[in-house]
């Protein structure tokens, strides 16, 4: 049975069923993890036994066949239980939606049926030093009749709780992508990741020692490779909505804290916090940029959505859900940072305690407000109204060579 693009093969009230009760069970033990460093691999099996990782896979395929809005409503609600597993995920996402479109149906009809299956996806495209501004380093050569697979990659989100890597990688001067399992030899992951937020994304170093790589483990070309793509909105609104469901938590917890609380300050205008207009406008403003940032990111995803259903290659639409993307962007960033901010005022230094774990909305939102820095996207989205400039698709990080200049 084939549904047409854009049209869901389940409902919402059946997808709220199947993983409302899961997200519970995950908001439940968040700040224990947090505090003790416990990646969530009970969690992720929770997941994958639900077929979340399925749910943009084609029913006919064995997925669950939900809408780019629907998922990324549940995306959402995920962050909302844990920031770290829509991040985490993020990739796994990304390569759904590039092997729905993939042109070779046996490539197709082989990895969406083992994703449907429960398979979960890492990535390992960023290098760390020299990086990949010029090509990667990490690369796949030749040797005899075998592939060999060799480098080292940062900021590898998910690998951790994955069966297979999508390495970004050179071969022959050109990028390609090849899908390697983690448990191959040679393939060797670490949980070395050390930012102050997003702990649990598992987002540290992968290094590939002679890994053997057979040819229809290529299944495209790698991320970077010049040109429009609908992919870098796609991880972009992931990391947007990972912020969405931040507010959304913060705000619920803030507002718990709150009813519970009788301390208060001689000059508050209320004996209890929860009746002081001060605590109530930051209430509500908490709220009001969960709900804005929830309603910024959809309407991206909507037309990002318009962008998958048969128009991925048309520029005009590709350039329209990657400015949607943009814009969003440093929408929701704004909104969701001055909200995970401000909510400090309301108690004082006691909303410091690491009991609480409060803190954490903040790092957590201030860590995935760091990708893609903001600034260079104004600056873009500025260069694009004003002047015509073509978007800055799948950038790469890494030293620049000297004297090359940028799209301004």
């Amino acid at each position: 049975m084939t549904i047409p693009p854009g049209r869901p093969s389940i409902s919402d009230d059946e997808l709220q069923k199947r993983f409302a009760p899961i997200f519970e069970t995950i908001a439940a033990g968040a700040v224990a993890r947090e505090r003790s460093r416990t990646l969530p691999i009970e969690e992720i099996r929770l997941l994958r036994e639900a077929s979340f990782g399925a749910l943009r896979v084609p029913i006919e395929f064995g997925g669950l066949g939900a809408t780019l809005r629907q998922t990324f409503d549940l995306l959402i609600e995920l962050a909302a239980a844990d920031s770290n597993l829509p991040q985490a995920l993020r990739a796994h996402f990304n390569l759904v939606e590039d092997l729905q479109l993939n042109k070779d149906e046996a490539v197709k009809a082989r990895w969406l049926g083992a994703i449907a299956d429960g398979a979960l996806v890492g990535v390992a495209v960023t290098e760390p030093g020299l990086g990949a501004v010029d090509r990667y380093r990490t690369a796949v050569t030749s040797e005899g009749a075998a592939l060999r697979l060799d480098g080292l990659k940062y900021y590898t989100t998910g690998t951790l709780y994955a069966d297979h890597l999508l390495v970004a990688a050179d071969r022959d001067g050109k990028r390609i992508a090849v899908l390697v399992d983690t448990s191959q030899p040679g393939v060797n992951v670490v949980d070395d990741w050390d930012g102050f937020g997003q702990r649990l994304t598992a987002s540290g170093t992968a290094t590939f020692k002679n890994v053997t790589v057979t040819q229809d483990r290529i299944i495209g070309p790698g991320y970077g490779t010049e040109g429009r793509v609908f992919g870098t909105a796609h991880v972009q609104l992931i990391l947007l909505a990972t912020l969405a469901g931040i507010a959304k938590r913060a705000a619920a917890d803030t507002t718990d804290w709150i009813k519970a609380r009788t301390r208060t300050f001689t000059h508050a205008v209320a004996d209890l916090p929860r009746n002081d207009p001060l605590v109530q406008q930051v209430i509500g403003q908490l709220f009001s940029a969960a709900f804005g940032a929830r309603a910024t990111v959809l309407a991206a995803v909507d037309e990002l959505a318009r962008t998958l259903n048969g128009a991925h290659q048309d520029p005009q639409r590709l350039d329209a859900s990657e400015l949607a993307a943009a814009q969003a962007q440093v929408t929701v960033i704004k909104l969701v940072l001055d909200a995970v901010t401000t909510l400090f005022e309301v108690g004082g230094a006691s909303l410091s305690s690491e009991k609480l774990a409060i803190d954490r909305h903040w790092r957590n939102a201030r860590t995935i407000a760091s990708h893609n820095p903001a600034i260079f996207k104004l600056r873009a989205i500025g260069a694009y109204e004003l002047n015509g400039k073509t978007l800055p698709y799948a950038w790469s990080a890494g030293v620049r060579q000297t004297g090359r200049q940028g799209n301004y």
